[in-house]
């Protein structure tokens, strides 16, 4: 209870006085997550639609294959986007190993999955109901899928926001690729597995209320972006 009590007080010292490192270490680790989450969402919600709309030969195994995809190992996922940018690996010329670049792309690999296979089951509900009309209308397939993610657009939120939370609160993936180089590939997460390995139970607990209140912080301006209570239920 010790240190629980003197992590919340730490935190709130922390914030209060806007902390130089906590604010770069907190500002990296959003700079990270959105940008995945961005990615992710970009390749993901097309997929979702794709999938839900076309009908090909190999569609249920690409449904299964993305069900089976959200319980990923994130740390394989790191070991495989190590090798892949390691000097002797295929992109080893790029030099992104170590940077947030690398952090991004095990993010965006981690989220795609989990984004695609909700996302997946609230455009294909709507695709049920919208099928008979669009079918008449005679629109075009790339057509169909805007009209789908458009109206579905709120659905979509709570795919992102779950995509958001598992990408801001992954360590084992960005440790392996990122290095947990202070001032470099720092994040909330991989800090606070290193004040723990210090034994300084009560930063590393400090940083896990901030990184919490982060979370939720971002959770409530995105749904308040999106008008979710205002303009309609989910």
């Amino acid at each position: 209870m010790v240190d629980i009590w003197s992590g919340i007080v730490q935190a709130f010292w922390l914030v209060a006085t806007l902390d130089a490192e906590l604010v770069e270490i907190a500002g990296r680790s959003l700079r990270v997550t959105l940008s995945a989450l961005v990615v992710a969402c970009l390749i993901a919600l097309p997929l979702a639609a794709l999938v839900a709309v076309k009908r090909f030969r190999a569609r249920r195994l690409v449904i299964a294959v993305l069900n089976a995809l959200m319980g990923l190992p994130p740390v394989v996922v790191g070991l495989v986007v190590y090798v892949v940018l390691s000097r002797s690996g295929p992109l080893g010329v790029l030099g992104l190993l170590f940077t947030p670049s690398a952090m991004i792309i095990a993010q965006v690999i981690i989220i795609v999955p989990l984004i695609a296979s909700i996302a997946h089951q609230s455009i294909r509900e709507l695709w049920q109901e919208y099928h008979d009309l669009l079918i008449s209308m005679n629109v075009t397939q790339t057509q169909k899928i805007r009209t789908l993610l458009w109206d579905s657009r709120r659905a979509l939120l709570t795919a992102a926001l779950a995509g958001f939370g598992r990408a801001i609160g992954e360590v084992g993936a960005i440790m392996i690729v990122g290095g947990n180089i202070d001032h470099a590939t720092r994040v909330l997460t991989t800090a606070i597995a290193l004040e723990t390995g210090k034994g300084e139970f009560a930063l590393a607990l400090a940083l896990g209320f901030v990184l919490i209140g982060l979370a939720v912080a971002v959770n409530l301006a995105i749904h308040w972006l999106g008008r979710t209570e205002r303009e309609g239920s989910w």
